[in-house]
């Protein structure tokens, strides 16, 4: 441990220390304390690292929200092992090629996806041991069975600067790559959460997304460093979260749409009381915004960011710009470039780069893609923004290179998902695209030319999709037509598709 780290288990060191009996995470019928936290991240640390876990072992996890999830977070942090948490959407492929980019040691486990990772395991000599987050299964190890032993663990040497945790972004040439975040990165997210935001000690954070996403884990460890309660939701259920924002107080909640347009709904004729809301975060439709407003007197904060930059690096107050992306948070700073990598004037369309203690380590095991993203010492976002002569981002589209579409706030490369349309044998071309959708906040749209004398249909193309991919990959619109634009070289326009066939 350096003279200046301070990492995430220092943070709930501290905690523990300034507000012990205070209720730190609630799940279930389970109320937890900062000290019984503590206590059981040490037992934890503890029973892995008799299992042999060292400094740099990743440790895989496929779950839905749990606690479990959580005390695994904070014994990483304590012995500098790295977390891999899986997206639970994504298919055995998907995952199979998380786990062996990431090749973590042991592989924790929910019980709704046992069976699965039993498979997947059998095919991988790296994975040591099988825990399950649940009931003990055959083939398992109790995730109990780690936390029945109490001992002293010799301080490992952490630099707050080591890797912490691989969060896997969209396929951008039809595989994902590992966003490494440190726990400095995290501490920085935090601090700047509770700085702009202003969280403090009495706000209570619910989990309505998951835990293997920045966006949640941004959220969670803001409220936790500040010493205020997380409320564990498994998976995502309006009513039970409005019960939860009423029963526990509820000041904060992140979401992606149509969560806050659920939410909104389930509330019509209700009498759930969500007056103590003071903060949602996310993206969504100013209808509900607004709507949201009407009902509460809570802040939406609007904001750009992505897994590489530790979650949001410009945030604001909806209603101080509405439609823009808010401004540099206060360990920000942005710059915007053309293709030249020149910085572009004001008000004019650049590629976002940014300077930040919260931009991450770069790309796991993928040192030409790091060289590419850090270049000129910024990282390369592949979003392209304008900054207006207030310094409020107001995002734009993506660059070509990083065509993505985002449905319900997951992220989507268009070339994935026109990679596994052009396996069907019916179709001749291709070209995916973003819509904006009521439900969704954006849609995919496959527009496809098929081959002379085929007969498929729509429906039969989104099943097929739907069979190869994460069911969220798959086309929600589809359009026939009989030939797509090009461009000189030949290529299919993108640009064009979009002006022709950019609606639902």
């Amino acid at each position: 441990m350096g003279l200046r780290d301070f990492t995430i288990y220092d943070a709930i060191v501290r905690n523990a220390r300034l507000f012990g009996n205070r209720e730190a995470w609630v799940f279930d019928r389970r109320r937890v304390t900062f000290q019984q936290f503590l206590a059981e991240i040490n037992r934890l640390t503890y029973g892995l690292k008799k299992l042999g876990l060292s400094k740099g072992d990743r440790l895989g996890v496929l779950s839905q929200n749990c606690y479990e999830f959580v005390l695994l977070y904070g014994a990483a942090a304590q012995l500098g092992a790295v977390m891999l948490p899986i997206n639970w959407r994504l298919n055995p492929k998907e995952i199979e090629y998380i786990l062996s980019d990431g090749s973590p040691r042991f592989f924790f486990v929910g019980p709704e996806y046992q069976t699965m990772a039993k498979d997947i395991s059998k095919k991988m000599n790296y994975i040591e041991l099988l825990i399950t987050m649940g009931e003990k299964e055959s083939g398992f190890t109790p995730f109990s069975s780690l936390l029945e032993e109490k001992g002293a663990v010799q301080e490992v040497d952490i630099l707050q600067t080591d890797a912490y945790l691989i969060i896997h972004t969209a396929a951008v040439a039809g595989k994902p790559r590992g966003a490494t975040l440190s726990q400095a990165n995290i501490i920085a997210s935090n601090i700047q959460h509770i700085a702009t935001v202003g969280i403090r000690e009495e706000d209570s954070y619910l989990h309505l997304l998951p835990l293997f996403h920045i966006a949640d884990l941004a959220l969670a460890f803001s409220i936790m460093h500040a010493g205020g309660k997380n409320v564990i939701m498994s998976k995502f259920d309006p009513e039970l979260a409005l019960q939860l924002i009423e029963k526990e107080r509820i000041t904060t909640i992140g979401e992606f749409p149509p969560m806050l347009g659920m939410l909104l709904e389930k509330l019509e004729g209700k009498n759930y009381d969500i007056s103590s809301l003071k903060h949602v975060a996310g993206i969504d439709h100013p209808a509900n915004i607004e709507k949201l407003k009407q009902k509460t007197k809570a802040e939406f904060w609007i904001g750009f960011g992505q897994s590489e930059t530790s979650g949001m690096v410009t945030v604001c107050p909806y209603t101080e710009k509405p439609g823009s992306a808010g401004k540099e948070g206060p360990l920000v700073k942005i710059k915007l470039v053309d293709e030249h990598d020149r910085e572009v004037e004001v008000g004019k369309p650049g590629e976002i780069c940014v300077r930040s203690p919260l931009v991450f380590l770069g790309y796991w095991n993928l040192e030409e893609d790091n060289r590419y993203t850090f270049r000129d010492g910024w990282h390369h976002t592949g979003d392209i923004g304008r900054l207006d002569e207030h310094g409020y981002l107001w995002y734009v589209k993506r660059k070509a290179e990083k065509e993505l579409i985002k449905p319900g706030g997951e992220n989507v490369y268009p070339a994935e998902v026109e990679k596994v349309i052009l396996e069907n044998p019916e179709v001749a071309e291709v070209s995916v695209i973003g819509v904006r959708d009521p439900e969704w906040g954006e849609a995919i749209k496959a527009v496809c030319v098929l081959k002379g004398g085929s007969s498929l249909t729509k429906q039969e193309l989104i099943d097929f999709v739907a069979t190869r991919i994460a069911r969220f990959k798959k086309p929600k619109y589809v359009e026939f037509v009989p030939a797509l634009p090009k461009s000189q070289d030949g290529s299919i326009d993108r640009d064009k598709v979009k002006a022709e066939q950019g609606k639902a």
